[in-house]
C-alpha cells in the first residue's frame, strides 16, 4: 500500500479509501443492496490486510447502521490510532425539526450521535455532506470549529458543491481564524468530469485533498457496457446521476474496455489509474461489496497510463446537464 498526506494537511492516508455506503442493515434506509455485518467484517479485514487505513462513511448510510457496523468491526480488528475514520453530517436523521442540515444544533447533536454509533471518542475527518443554503455560513463554520477545539473532530472536509461556494467558505474560515476544510469529496470519474472546470483547479491551487466518490461511475467503468448487477437495478444514486449522456458514457466505457484489453488488466485498474493522474487526487473512495473490488483498487496503484492512453479515454466525454449538485 502507498500512503500520502490528505492535501496540504499532515494527515497520512492510504491512497485507496474504503467507502462505507456498502455496509449496513439492508432493512434500514434506502439501499437494499448493502451487506450485513458478517460480510462487512470480511471486507474490512481484507482492507486492513492490504494496508488500507482510510474508511469513509456517513450518518445517513442505512439509517445509521453503516456507522454502527463500521465502528464495531474496526474496534474489534483494527488499531484505532493507525486508522483514519471519516463520516459526514447534513442528511436527515429523523422527520422532525433540527434533524437535518448544518445548523449548530443539528451539527453538534448529529456528531454526538455518530460518535455513539461508531463507539469512538473522536472523528478523524468530519465532512459536510452538502452545502446548506438555509443556515448562515458563519453559524456552520463556527460550530465545526468548536468541535475541532473540543477534540471531537480532528480535521474538516466538504463534499459536492460548486467551486465558488467552497472558495467562499474557506475564505471565511481564514478571516475568522477557524479550522479550515482540508479535503473535498466530490463525484469524479471518467464519466463525471464536470469539476475539472473550476473545483479541481481550485483544490490544486489551495492544497485541498480530493477524495472522490463514485470513482468507478457506480461500477459502470468496471465492466462492458450493458452488463447489469443486482445493485444497478436498485441504486437510485446511479439512476439519478447517470441517466443523461448515455451515448457519451457508452463510448467512454468502450474506450476503457479497449485499453484494459490491450494492457491485459481489469477495466477497474484503467479507470483508477486514469483518476490518479490528476494532481489534486489524494485517494479514491471505493465502495466495495467484495474483496475483489478492494484488490482491483490496490492493484491499480501499479498501473501507469501513457499520455496517449489517457487521451483516448478522455476523448469521448461530453458534459452532463443539469448540474449534479
Amino acid at each position: 500500500m502507498q500512503y500520502t498526506r490528505l492535501g496540504a494537511s499532515g494527515l497520512e492516508i492510504s491512497t485507496v479509501a474504503v467507502g462505507g455506503m456498502s455496509f449496513g442493515d439492508p432493512t434500514r434506509g434506502a439501499h437494499a443492496w448493502t451487506i450485513d455485518e458478517e460480510r462487512s467484517r470480511e471486507i474490512l479485514r481484507a482492507a486492513l490486510d492490504l494496508g488500507v487505513n482510510f474508511f469513509d462513511t456517513a450518518n445517513v448510510y442505512s439509517d445509521g447502521s453503516g456507522e454502527e457496523i463500521l465502528g464495531r468491526v474496526l474496534r474489534s480488528i483494527g488499531s484505532r490510532d493507525e486508522l483514519v475514520v471519516a463520516t459526514k453530517v447534513f442528511g436527515a436523521m429523523g422527520h422532525g425539526p433540527n434533524r437535518r442540515g448544518l445548523s449548530r444544533k443539528a451539527i453538534v447533536q448529529e456528531v454526538d450521535a455518530s460518535l455513539a454509533r461508531l463507539g469512538m471518542d473522536r472523528i478523524d475527518l468530519l465532512q459536510i455532506h452538502r452545502f446548506d443554503p438555509e443556515v448562515p455560513l458563519d453559524e456552520t463554520l463556527v460550530a465545526l470549529d468548536d468541535l475541532v477545539r473540543a477534540g471531537k473532530v480532528l480535521y474538516l472536509g466538504a463534499s459536492s458543491m460548486p467551486a465558488w461556494r467552497f472558495a467562499v467558505a474557506r475564505a471565511r474560515q481564514r478571516e475568522l481564524g477557524l479550522a479550515a476544510f482540508v479535503s473535498m469529496q466530490n463525484q469524479y470519474s471518467l464519466i463525471s468530469r464536470e469539476d475539472e472546470r473550476e473545483l479541481l483547479p481550485y483544490c490544486v491551487e489551495e492544497g485541498v485533498g480530493v477524495v472522490p466518490w463514485s470513482p468507478l461511475g457506480r461500477g459502470r467503468l468496471t465492466r462492458p457496457w450493458g452488463s447489469e448487477t443486482a445493485r444497478t437495478a436498485t441504486d437510485e444514486v446511479l439512476h439519478d446521476n447517470y441517466r443523461q449522456q448515455v451515448d457519451s458514457d457508452h463510448a467512454v466505457v468502450d474506450a476503457v474496455e479497449q485499453v484494459a484489453s490491450e494492457r491485459g488488466t481489469p477495466m477497474a485498474h484503467v479507470a483508477i489509474a486514469w483518476l490518479r493522474r490528476h494532481p489534486a487526487l489524494s485517494a479514491p473512495i471505493i465502495g466495495a461489496t467484495s474483496e475483489r473490488h478492494l484488490r482491483d483498487a490496490v492493484d491499480a496503484l501499479d498501473l501507469t497510463l501513457t499520455d496517449e492512453e489517457a487521451a483516448r479515454l478522455e476523448a469521448p466525454y461530453r458534459s452532463r446537464l443539469p448540474e449534479l449538485y
